[in-house]
């Protein structure tokens, strides 16, 4: 059984930083690309970031390049997001996904998803 499973959030000031994690599961973890979404209240889930399961190509949404890096350990089955000088627009719950098939940056690309890990940035 798929199982993705996300840890690491938290409280961060403005400016801060906090790395969340996903735990995979149930498949083989290195044969997918796994992607980054969060979801603020009152809004729609949105892209964050992707890392390709083979070499490691990443891609990034606007609001997250150059301050945000997704990474993986295949021999761990994890994949990360460190997020750096945060603010409080990067306020949300953040899931991680396993990429199915199509554009990585859609929420329809993604076949399983994690339960999500509240990440809020607050002074």
């Amino acid at each position: 059984q798929v199982q993705l499973v996300e840890s690491g959030g938290g409280l961060a000031q403005p400016g801060g930083s906090l790395r969340v994690s996903c735990a995979a599961s149930g498949f083989t973890f290195r044969s997918y690309g796994m992607g980054w979404f969060r979801q603020a209240p009152g809004k729609e889930r949105e892209f964050v970031a992707y890392i390709s399961w083979n070499n490691g190509d990443t891609y990034y949404a606007d609001s997250a390049k150059g301050r945000f890096t997704i990474s993986r350990d295949n021999a761990k089955n994890t994949v990360y997001l460190q997020m750096n000088s945060l603010n409080p627009e990067d306020t949300a719950v953040y899931y991680c996904a396993r990429h199915s098939q199509g554009d990585d940056r859609r929420v329809g690309s993604y076949d399983w998803w994690g339960q999500g890990t509240q990440v809020t940035v607050s002074s």
